[in-house]
Protein backbone atom coordinates (compact mmCIF):
# COMPACT_ATOMS: atom_id res chain seq x y z
CA UNK A 1 0.00 0.00 0.00
CA UNK A 2 0.98 3.47 -0.13
CA UNK A 3 2.39 5.29 2.55
CA UNK A 4 -0.06 6.92 4.90
CA UNK A 5 0.84 10.94 4.47
CA UNK A 6 0.13 12.46 7.99
CA UNK A 7 0.53 16.15 7.03
CA UNK A 8 -1.38 17.80 8.96
CA UNK A 9 -4.69 17.37 8.19
CA UNK A 10 -7.34 14.68 10.04
CA UNK A 11 -7.17 10.69 9.60
CA UNK A 12 -9.95 8.48 9.72
CA UNK A 13 -11.41 5.01 10.99
CA UNK A 14 -10.29 3.07 7.40
CA UNK A 15 -6.88 4.77 7.95
CA UNK A 16 -5.87 3.66 11.33
CA UNK A 17 -6.97 -0.03 10.35
CA UNK A 18 -5.16 -0.34 7.35
CA UNK A 19 -2.13 0.96 9.77
CA UNK A 20 -2.47 -0.91 12.91
CA UNK A 21 -3.72 -4.39 11.42
CA UNK A 22 -2.44 -3.98 7.58
CA UNK A 23 0.96 -2.82 8.31
CA UNK A 24 0.38 0.42 5.85
CA UNK A 25 3.92 2.61 5.94
CA UNK A 26 3.43 5.99 7.38
CA UNK A 27 4.88 9.27 6.40
CA UNK A 28 5.13 12.47 7.89
CA UNK A 29 4.52 15.55 5.16
CA UNK A 30 5.87 18.68 5.39
CA UNK A 31 2.83 20.41 6.25
CA UNK A 32 3.37 18.64 9.56
CA UNK A 33 6.99 19.22 9.88
CA UNK A 34 6.20 22.87 9.58
CA UNK A 35 3.19 22.63 12.01
CA UNK A 36 5.39 20.93 14.75
CA UNK A 37 8.72 23.57 13.67
CA UNK A 38 6.12 26.40 14.64
CA UNK A 39 4.82 24.86 17.44
CA UNK A 40 7.97 24.11 19.16
CA UNK A 41 9.99 27.38 18.28
CA UNK A 42 6.83 29.21 20.56
CA UNK A 43 7.69 26.76 23.35
CA UNK A 44 11.27 27.32 23.36
CA UNK A 45 10.12 31.23 23.22
CA UNK A 46 8.16 30.76 26.44
CA UNK A 47 10.94 28.80 27.64
CA UNK A 48 13.81 31.17 26.87
CA UNK A 49 11.36 34.32 28.58
CA UNK A 50 10.98 32.08 31.89
CA UNK A 51 7.01 32.21 31.25
CA UNK A 52 5.34 29.92 33.73
CA UNK A 53 3.97 27.25 31.35
CA UNK A 54 2.32 24.15 33.03
CA UNK A 55 4.14 20.81 32.18
CA UNK A 56 7.16 23.11 30.94
CA UNK A 57 8.50 25.39 33.27
CA UNK A 58 6.42 24.32 36.61
CA UNK A 59 5.22 20.55 37.76
CA UNK A 60 2.58 18.69 36.95
CA UNK A 61 -1.07 17.69 38.62
CA UNK A 62 -0.59 19.07 42.27
CA UNK A 63 2.81 20.24 41.77
CA UNK A 64 1.55 23.03 38.77
CA UNK A 65 2.61 26.19 41.10
CA UNK A 66 6.26 24.69 41.52
CA UNK A 67 8.67 26.48 39.39
CA UNK A 68 11.26 24.41 37.51
CA UNK A 69 14.97 25.36 36.24
CA UNK A 70 15.55 25.35 33.24
CA UNK A 71 19.22 23.36 33.52
CA UNK A 72 16.56 20.18 34.87
CA UNK A 73 13.61 20.36 32.31
CA UNK A 74 15.18 17.76 29.64
CA UNK A 75 15.35 15.63 32.66
CA UNK A 76 12.39 16.05 34.09
CA UNK A 77 10.60 15.34 30.44
CA UNK A 78 12.82 12.08 30.91
CA UNK A 79 11.32 11.47 33.62
CA UNK A 80 7.80 12.28 33.12
CA UNK A 81 7.80 9.80 31.29
CA UNK A 82 9.26 6.84 33.28
CA UNK A 83 7.42 8.03 36.55
CA UNK A 84 3.86 7.29 34.49
CA UNK A 85 5.09 3.54 33.61
CA UNK A 86 3.14 2.02 35.91
CA UNK A 87 0.09 0.10 33.78
CA UNK A 88 -0.59 -3.57 34.82
CA UNK A 89 -2.67 -6.68 33.74
CA UNK A 90 -2.83 -8.31 30.39
CA UNK A 91 -0.90 -6.40 27.03
CA UNK A 92 -2.04 -4.87 24.83
CA UNK A 93 -2.50 -5.98 21.38
CA UNK A 94 0.32 -5.52 18.59
CA UNK A 95 -2.64 -3.71 16.24
CA UNK A 96 -3.96 -1.53 19.11
CA UNK A 97 -0.74 -0.85 19.80
CA UNK A 98 -0.27 0.37 16.20
CA UNK A 99 -2.97 2.18 16.90
CA UNK A 100 -2.41 4.28 19.79
CA UNK A 101 1.44 4.94 18.07
CA UNK A 102 -0.67 6.45 14.80
CA UNK A 103 -2.88 8.52 17.00
CA UNK A 104 -0.11 10.29 18.92
CA UNK A 105 1.76 10.65 15.67
CA UNK A 106 -1.36 12.36 14.24
CA UNK A 107 -2.31 14.91 17.17
CA UNK A 108 1.73 15.88 17.15
CA UNK A 109 1.41 16.56 13.69
CA UNK A 110 -1.25 19.25 14.38
CA UNK A 111 1.58 21.42 16.00
CA UNK A 112 -0.22 22.16 19.32
CA UNK A 113 1.48 19.88 21.35
CA UNK A 114 5.01 22.03 20.82
CA UNK A 115 6.85 18.58 21.00
CA UNK A 116 10.08 18.38 19.33
CA UNK A 117 9.43 16.97 15.67
CA UNK A 118 11.69 14.08 15.84
CA UNK A 119 9.29 13.06 18.72
CA UNK A 120 6.54 12.11 15.84
CA UNK A 121 9.69 11.18 13.73
CA UNK A 122 10.34 8.53 16.12
CA UNK A 123 6.56 6.78 16.27
CA UNK A 124 6.46 6.91 12.83
CA UNK A 125 10.29 4.65 12.65
CA UNK A 126 8.83 2.27 15.26
CA UNK A 127 5.55 1.78 13.26
CA UNK A 128 7.47 1.32 9.46
CA UNK A 129 10.43 -0.41 11.60
CA UNK A 130 7.94 -2.67 13.69
CA UNK A 131 8.49 -2.37 16.70
CA UNK A 132 6.26 -2.57 19.04
CA UNK A 133 6.30 -1.51 22.67
CA UNK A 134 4.96 -3.59 25.33
CA UNK A 135 1.98 -2.10 27.04
CA UNK A 136 0.21 -3.27 29.95
CA UNK A 137 -3.76 -2.96 28.92
CA UNK A 138 -4.94 -1.58 32.55
CA UNK A 139 -4.04 2.04 34.22
CA UNK A 140 -5.58 4.62 32.16
CA UNK A 141 -9.24 6.31 33.24
CA UNK A 142 -9.70 8.71 30.12
CA UNK A 143 -8.08 12.15 31.41
CA UNK A 144 -5.17 10.80 29.02
CA UNK A 145 -4.00 7.90 29.07
CA UNK A 146 -0.66 8.77 31.34
CA UNK A 147 0.10 5.86 32.79
CA UNK A 148 0.06 3.52 29.63
CA UNK A 149 1.33 5.82 27.08
CA UNK A 150 4.53 5.86 29.64
CA UNK A 151 5.60 2.39 28.08
CA UNK A 152 5.93 3.62 24.81
CA UNK A 153 7.80 6.51 25.84
CA UNK A 154 9.80 4.20 27.32
CA UNK A 155 10.56 2.28 24.18
CA UNK A 156 11.11 5.14 21.81
CA UNK A 157 14.00 6.63 24.81
CA UNK A 158 15.68 2.82 24.32
CA UNK A 159 13.91 1.83 27.48
CA UNK A 160 10.97 -0.42 28.41
CA UNK A 161 10.58 -3.77 26.45
CA UNK A 162 9.41 -3.91 22.95
CA UNK A 163 8.59 -6.99 20.11
CA UNK A 164 10.59 -6.66 16.71
CA UNK A 165 11.01 -9.67 14.79
CA UNK A 166 8.65 -12.34 16.92
CA UNK A 167 10.76 -11.77 19.75
CA UNK A 168 9.83 -9.69 23.06
CA UNK A 169 13.74 -7.80 24.15
CA UNK A 170 14.37 -4.46 26.12
CA UNK A 171 13.29 -1.85 24.26
CA UNK A 172 17.18 -0.05 23.34
CA UNK A 173 18.29 -3.80 22.09
CA UNK A 174 14.56 -3.69 20.20
CA UNK A 175 15.69 -0.03 18.52
CA UNK A 176 19.67 -1.55 17.88
CA UNK A 177 18.10 -4.41 16.05
CA UNK A 178 15.81 -2.31 13.53
CA UNK A 179 18.60 0.37 12.79
CA UNK A 180 16.90 2.76 14.89
CA UNK A 181 18.48 4.98 17.67
CA UNK A 182 16.40 6.43 20.91
CA UNK A 183 15.27 9.74 20.62
CA UNK A 184 16.60 12.42 23.31
CA UNK A 185 13.71 14.11 24.40
CA UNK A 186 13.84 18.03 25.58
CA UNK A 187 12.09 20.35 27.85
CA UNK A 188 7.98 19.28 27.32
CA UNK A 189 8.65 16.42 24.99
CA UNK A 190 7.92 14.16 27.75
CA UNK A 191 4.45 15.57 28.83
CA UNK A 192 3.60 15.45 24.99
CA UNK A 193 4.42 11.44 24.79
CA UNK A 194 2.23 10.64 27.80
CA UNK A 195 -0.75 13.33 27.92
CA UNK A 196 -2.48 11.96 25.30
CA UNK A 197 -5.46 9.51 24.38
CA UNK A 198 -3.76 7.54 21.82
CA UNK A 199 -4.09 4.14 23.21
CA UNK A 200 -7.81 4.78 24.05
CA UNK A 201 -8.50 6.27 20.80
CA UNK A 202 -6.54 4.04 18.76
CA UNK A 203 -8.49 0.57 20.44
CA UNK A 204 -11.82 2.85 19.82
CA UNK A 205 -11.05 3.33 16.27
CA UNK A 206 -10.55 -0.09 15.90
CA UNK A 207 -13.23 -1.23 17.75
CA UNK A 208 -15.67 0.56 15.51
CA UNK A 209 -14.45 -1.28 12.24
CA UNK A 210 -15.32 -4.25 13.92
CA UNK A 211 -18.57 -3.09 15.16
CA UNK A 212 -19.38 -1.85 11.53
CA UNK A 213 -18.68 -5.28 10.17
CA UNK A 214 -20.43 -7.05 12.59
CA UNK A 215 -23.76 -5.05 12.77
CA UNK A 216 -23.88 -5.74 8.67
CA UNK A 217 -23.27 -9.45 9.51
CA UNK A 218 -25.84 -9.47 12.46
CA UNK A 219 -28.12 -8.29 9.57
CA UNK A 220 -27.47 -10.50 7.41
CA UNK A 221 -28.01 -13.48 9.81
CA UNK A 222 -31.08 -12.34 10.60
CA UNK A 223 -32.01 -11.73 7.22
CA UNK A 224 -31.13 -15.86 6.54
CA UNK A 225 -33.52 -16.13 9.71
CA UNK A 226 -36.18 -14.33 7.89
CA UNK A 227 -36.20 -17.04 5.20
CA UNK A 228 -36.08 -20.05 7.08
CA UNK A 229 -38.97 -18.17 8.86
CA UNK A 230 -40.66 -17.61 5.88
CA UNK A 231 -41.20 -14.00 6.91
CA UNK A 232 -43.38 -11.11 6.22
CA UNK A 233 -41.68 -8.60 4.57
CA UNK A 234 -44.03 -5.59 5.00
CA UNK A 235 -42.25 -4.31 7.92
CA UNK A 236 -39.52 -3.52 5.74
CA UNK A 237 -41.35 -1.57 2.87
CA UNK A 238 -39.63 2.06 2.79
CA UNK A 239 -43.03 3.69 3.61
CA UNK A 240 -43.37 2.35 7.06
CA UNK A 241 -39.98 3.38 7.83
CA UNK A 242 -41.27 7.01 6.75
CA UNK A 243 -44.40 6.94 9.13
CA UNK A 244 -41.93 7.07 11.69
CA UNK A 245 -38.46 8.22 10.74
CA UNK A 246 -36.52 6.09 13.79
CA UNK A 247 -32.86 6.10 14.09
CA UNK A 248 -31.43 3.92 11.70
CA UNK A 249 -34.95 1.85 10.97
CA UNK A 250 -34.37 3.10 7.53
CA UNK A 251 -30.71 2.16 6.64
CA UNK A 252 -31.22 -1.18 8.28
CA UNK A 253 -34.94 -1.87 6.40
CA UNK A 254 -33.41 -1.04 3.06
CA UNK A 255 -30.29 -3.16 3.92
CA UNK A 256 -32.31 -6.03 4.96
CA UNK A 257 -34.71 -5.87 1.82
CA UNK A 258 -31.01 -5.70 -0.38
CA UNK A 259 -29.70 -8.77 0.74
CA UNK A 260 -32.85 -10.81 0.04
CA UNK A 261 -33.36 -9.30 -3.56
CA UNK A 262 -33.35 -12.16 -5.91
CA UNK A 263 -34.80 -14.60 -3.81
CA UNK A 264 -38.98 -16.37 -3.45
CA UNK A 265 -39.26 -14.20 -0.25
CA UNK A 266 -39.50 -11.08 -1.97
CA UNK A 267 -42.26 -12.14 -4.50
CA UNK A 268 -46.00 -11.90 -3.55
CA UNK A 269 -48.04 -14.00 -1.18
CA UNK A 270 -44.37 -15.98 0.38
CA UNK A 271 -45.00 -15.12 3.77
CA UNK A 272 -46.60 -17.67 5.70
CA UNK A 273 -48.21 -14.80 8.27
CA UNK A 274 -49.78 -11.62 8.35
CA UNK A 275 -47.78 -10.68 11.30
CA UNK A 276 -44.57 -12.07 12.54
CA UNK A 277 -42.96 -12.14 16.36
CA UNK A 278 -41.49 -8.70 17.67
CA UNK A 279 -37.67 -10.19 17.10
CA UNK A 280 -38.49 -10.58 13.35
CA UNK A 281 -40.56 -8.27 13.05
CA UNK A 282 -38.81 -4.77 14.73
CA UNK A 283 -35.16 -6.21 13.18
CA UNK A 284 -35.19 -2.60 11.38
CA UNK A 285 -35.81 -0.30 14.64
CA UNK A 286 -33.49 -2.74 16.89
CA UNK A 287 -30.37 -3.11 14.58
CA UNK A 288 -31.13 0.29 13.39
CA UNK A 289 -30.62 1.75 17.43
CA UNK A 290 -27.52 0.21 17.54
CA UNK A 291 -26.48 2.09 13.84
CA UNK A 292 -27.36 4.82 15.60
CA UNK A 293 -25.03 4.31 18.80
CA UNK A 294 -22.35 3.78 16.50
CA UNK A 295 -22.52 6.60 14.30
CA UNK A 296 -22.57 8.67 18.24
CA UNK A 297 -19.72 7.15 18.39
CA UNK A 298 -18.27 7.07 15.51
CA UNK A 299 -18.14 10.79 15.14
CA UNK A 300 -16.77 10.98 19.14
CA UNK A 301 -13.43 9.17 17.23
CA UNK A 302 -13.55 11.32 14.38
CA UNK A 303 -13.26 14.20 16.56
CA UNK A 304 -10.05 12.61 18.50
CA UNK A 305 -8.83 12.13 15.09
CA UNK A 306 -9.28 15.54 13.66
CA UNK A 307 -7.53 17.89 16.15
CA UNK A 308 -4.87 18.01 19.11
CA UNK A 309 -5.81 16.83 22.55
CA UNK A 310 -2.29 18.40 24.15
CA UNK A 311 -2.91 20.04 27.25
CA UNK A 312 -1.30 22.67 27.41
CA UNK A 313 -1.62 23.52 23.62
CA UNK A 314 0.46 25.54 21.68
CA UNK A 315 -2.07 27.97 19.79
CA UNK A 316 0.22 29.10 16.58
CA UNK A 317 -1.53 31.55 15.31
CA UNK A 318 -1.74 33.44 18.36
CA UNK A 319 1.25 32.70 19.76
CA UNK A 320 0.20 31.67 23.36
CA UNK A 321 -0.06 28.54 25.12
CA UNK A 322 -3.06 27.28 26.96
CA UNK A 323 -3.67 24.92 29.95
CA UNK A 324 -7.31 23.50 28.93
CA UNK A 325 -9.02 19.92 29.42
CA UNK A 326 -9.15 18.55 25.94
CA UNK A 327 -7.69 15.36 26.82
CA UNK A 328 -11.26 14.36 28.66
CA UNK A 329 -13.11 11.73 27.19
CA UNK A 330 -16.49 12.14 28.58
CA UNK A 331 -18.17 12.21 25.09
CA UNK A 332 -16.47 8.78 23.97
CA UNK A 333 -17.11 6.79 27.55
CA UNK A 334 -20.65 7.96 27.09
CA UNK A 335 -20.94 7.38 23.31
CA UNK A 336 -19.69 3.53 23.64
CA UNK A 337 -21.67 2.95 27.12
CA UNK A 338 -24.41 3.44 24.66
CA UNK A 339 -23.28 1.30 21.31
CA UNK A 340 -22.88 -1.21 24.19
CA UNK A 341 -26.03 -1.33 25.36
CA UNK A 342 -27.10 -1.00 21.24
CA UNK A 343 -25.55 -4.00 20.95
CA UNK A 344 -27.30 -5.92 24.31
CA UNK A 345 -30.48 -5.07 22.48
CA UNK A 346 -29.45 -6.89 19.37
CA UNK A 347 -27.65 -9.78 21.16
CA UNK A 348 -31.75 -10.15 23.01
CA UNK A 349 -33.24 -10.41 19.43
CA UNK A 350 -30.79 -13.08 18.11
CA UNK A 351 -31.39 -15.14 20.81
CA UNK A 352 -35.71 -14.68 20.93
CA UNK A 353 -35.10 -15.39 16.71
CA UNK A 354 -33.50 -18.57 17.35
CA UNK A 355 -35.86 -19.89 19.59
CA UNK A 356 -38.68 -18.75 16.84
CA UNK A 357 -37.03 -20.98 14.65
CA UNK A 358 -36.86 -23.95 16.47
CA UNK A 359 -40.23 -23.90 18.14
CA UNK A 360 -42.45 -26.20 15.43
CA UNK A 361 -45.74 -24.20 16.61
CA UNK A 362 -43.80 -20.89 15.59
CA UNK A 363 -41.90 -22.18 12.52
CA UNK A 364 -44.13 -24.64 11.04
CA UNK A 365 -40.72 -26.87 10.85
CA UNK A 366 -39.18 -29.83 12.49
CA UNK A 367 -39.26 -29.24 16.32
CA UNK A 368 -35.90 -27.76 17.38
CA UNK A 369 -34.86 -28.59 13.50
CA UNK A 370 -33.99 -31.98 14.02
CA UNK A 371 -34.24 -34.45 10.89
CA UNK A 372 -34.94 -37.03 13.29
CA UNK A 373 -38.06 -36.51 15.33
CA UNK A 374 -38.97 -35.87 19.30
CA UNK A 375 -36.33 -38.32 20.13
CA UNK A 376 -33.48 -36.12 19.97
CA UNK A 377 -32.61 -32.54 21.28
CA UNK A 378 -31.54 -31.30 17.81
CA UNK A 379 -30.15 -27.79 17.90
CA UNK A 380 -32.24 -26.79 20.95
CA UNK A 381 -29.37 -26.87 23.14
CA UNK A 382 -27.70 -24.32 21.35
CA UNK A 383 -29.92 -21.71 22.89
CA UNK A 384 -28.38 -22.23 26.05
CA UNK A 385 -25.06 -21.03 24.58
CA UNK A 386 -26.60 -17.94 23.12
CA UNK A 387 -28.50 -17.29 26.23
CA UNK A 388 -24.97 -17.73 28.53
CA UNK A 389 -23.25 -15.00 25.47
CA UNK A 390 -26.33 -12.79 25.76
CA UNK A 391 -26.20 -12.30 29.52
CA UNK A 392 -22.75 -11.29 29.73
CA UNK A 393 -23.15 -8.84 26.31
CA UNK A 394 -25.42 -7.54 29.30
CA UNK A 395 -23.14 -7.20 31.54
CA UNK A 396 -20.79 -5.69 30.17
CA UNK A 397 -23.55 -2.87 28.82
CA UNK A 398 -23.44 -1.82 32.64
CA UNK A 399 -22.04 1.59 32.39
CA UNK A 400 -19.14 3.11 33.60
CA UNK A 401 -19.52 6.62 32.73
CA UNK A 402 -21.23 7.73 35.60
CA UNK A 403 -18.63 6.17 38.25
CA UNK A 404 -16.26 8.88 38.30
CA UNK A 405 -12.94 9.15 40.74
CA UNK A 406 -10.90 11.64 42.33
CA UNK A 407 -6.73 11.69 42.30
CA UNK A 408 -3.40 13.95 42.54
CA UNK A 409 -4.50 15.81 45.29
CA UNK A 410 -8.50 16.37 44.17
CA UNK A 411 -7.07 18.68 41.48
CA UNK A 412 -8.16 15.88 38.88
CA UNK A 413 -11.43 14.94 40.45
CA UNK A 414 -13.75 13.95 37.58
CA UNK A 415 -12.96 10.63 35.41
CA UNK A 416 -14.65 9.89 32.19
CA UNK A 417 -13.31 6.68 32.23
CA UNK A 418 -13.30 6.27 28.19
CA UNK A 419 -10.68 3.48 28.23
CA UNK A 420 -13.39 1.16 30.55
CA UNK A 421 -16.43 2.05 27.99
CA UNK A 422 -14.02 0.63 24.83
CA UNK A 423 -12.51 -2.20 26.72
CA UNK A 424 -15.97 -3.69 27.78
CA UNK A 425 -17.08 -2.82 24.46
CA UNK A 426 -14.45 -5.12 22.73
CA UNK A 427 -15.19 -8.09 25.01
CA UNK A 428 -18.79 -7.50 24.34
CA UNK A 429 -18.60 -7.57 20.49
CA UNK A 430 -16.07 -11.04 21.11
CA UNK A 431 -19.16 -12.24 22.50
CA UNK A 432 -21.14 -11.10 19.90
CA UNK A 433 -19.67 -12.63 17.09
CA UNK A 434 -20.18 -16.03 18.12
CA UNK A 435 -23.67 -15.21 19.05
CA UNK A 436 -24.32 -14.18 15.16
CA UNK A 437 -23.01 -17.32 14.43
CA UNK A 438 -25.58 -19.14 16.35
CA UNK A 439 -28.08 -17.30 14.47
CA UNK A 440 -26.22 -18.18 11.26
CA UNK A 441 -26.09 -21.63 12.12
CA UNK A 442 -29.64 -22.11 13.48
CA UNK A 443 -30.80 -20.05 10.23
CA UNK A 444 -28.93 -22.44 7.98
CA UNK A 445 -30.62 -25.68 9.06
CA UNK A 446 -33.92 -23.90 9.29
CA UNK A 447 -33.33 -22.66 5.72
CA UNK A 448 -32.79 -26.50 4.72
CA UNK A 449 -36.00 -27.73 6.29
CA UNK A 450 -37.85 -25.13 4.32
CA UNK A 451 -36.85 -25.46 1.18
CA UNK A 452 -37.46 -22.04 -0.20
CA UNK A 453 -37.60 -21.84 -4.12
CA UNK A 454 -34.72 -19.45 -4.10
CA UNK A 455 -32.70 -17.61 -1.66
CA UNK A 456 -31.45 -13.98 -2.16
CA UNK A 457 -28.61 -13.31 -3.72
CA UNK A 458 -27.06 -12.11 -0.54
CA UNK A 459 -28.44 -14.85 1.61
CA UNK A 460 -27.54 -17.54 -0.19
CA UNK A 461 -24.21 -16.78 -0.27
CA UNK A 462 -24.35 -17.12 3.28
CA UNK A 463 -25.94 -20.12 3.27
CA UNK A 464 -23.23 -21.92 1.21
CA UNK A 465 -20.53 -19.75 3.09
CA UNK A 466 -22.48 -21.17 6.78
CA UNK A 467 -21.95 -24.96 5.02
CA UNK A 468 -18.15 -24.95 4.19
CA UNK A 469 -17.99 -24.02 8.00
CA UNK A 470 -20.26 -26.92 9.28
CA UNK A 471 -21.99 -29.69 8.52
CA UNK A 472 -25.99 -29.75 8.42
CA UNK A 473 -27.45 -31.49 11.07
CA UNK A 474 -28.36 -35.42 11.08
CA UNK A 475 -27.91 -37.26 14.34
CA UNK A 476 -27.24 -35.14 17.98
CA UNK A 477 -23.68 -33.62 18.22
CA UNK A 478 -22.03 -30.87 19.85
CA UNK A 479 -22.35 -27.38 18.02
CA UNK A 480 -18.92 -25.53 19.96
CA UNK A 481 -16.48 -26.04 17.32
CA UNK A 482 -18.96 -25.36 14.43
CA UNK A 483 -20.27 -22.09 16.32
CA UNK A 484 -16.25 -21.07 16.27
CA UNK A 485 -15.60 -22.11 12.76
CA UNK A 486 -18.27 -19.72 11.60
CA UNK A 487 -17.09 -17.02 14.47
CA UNK A 488 -13.91 -17.47 12.15
CA UNK A 489 -15.33 -16.74 9.09
CA UNK A 490 -17.11 -13.78 9.69
CA UNK A 491 -13.68 -12.23 11.12
CA UNK A 492 -12.22 -13.14 7.36
CA UNK A 493 -11.79 -10.23 5.84
CA UNK A 494 -11.12 -11.61 2.34
CA UNK A 495 -14.59 -13.97 2.51
CA UNK A 496 -15.89 -10.98 3.22
CA UNK A 497 -14.87 -9.33 0.63
CA UNK A 498 -15.20 -12.34 -2.01
CA UNK A 499 -18.80 -11.64 -1.19
CA UNK A 500 -19.44 -8.68 -2.96
CA UNK A 501 -19.76 -6.35 -0.68
CA UNK A 502 -23.06 -6.35 0.29
CA UNK A 503 -24.93 -3.15 1.61
CA UNK A 504 -22.72 -1.76 4.28
CA UNK A 505 -24.43 -0.30 7.40
CA UNK A 506 -22.73 3.19 6.92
Amino acid sequence: MDPLLLDGKPVDIDAVVSVARQRRPVALGPAAEARMAAGRAIVLRHLDEGKPVYGLTTGLGPRATMMLPAEVLSEFSRITVRGRAHGVGERLGTDSVRAAMLVRAVGLGFGGAGADPAIARQLVALLNAGVHPIVPSIGSIGAADLVLMGHIGLVMMGEGEAEFGGRVMGGGEALKEAGLSPVAVGPKDGIAIVSSNAITVGRAALAMADARRLLDQATLAAALTMEGFRANLSPFDARISALRPAPGQAAIAEQILAYLAGGALTEPGAARRVQDPLSIRCIAPIHGSLRAALDFAEASIESELAGSGDNPSVIVADDVILSNGNFHLPALALAFDTAAIGLSQVANSIVMRAEKLLTERLSDLPATLSPRGTTRAGMAPLLKTGQALAIEIAQLAHPVSVDSRSSADGVEDDTPNAPQAVAKFERALERFRLLVAIELAVAAQAVEMAKPARLGRATGWVQASVRGAMKPLDEDRGFGRDVEAIAAMLGDDALWRRAGSPPASK
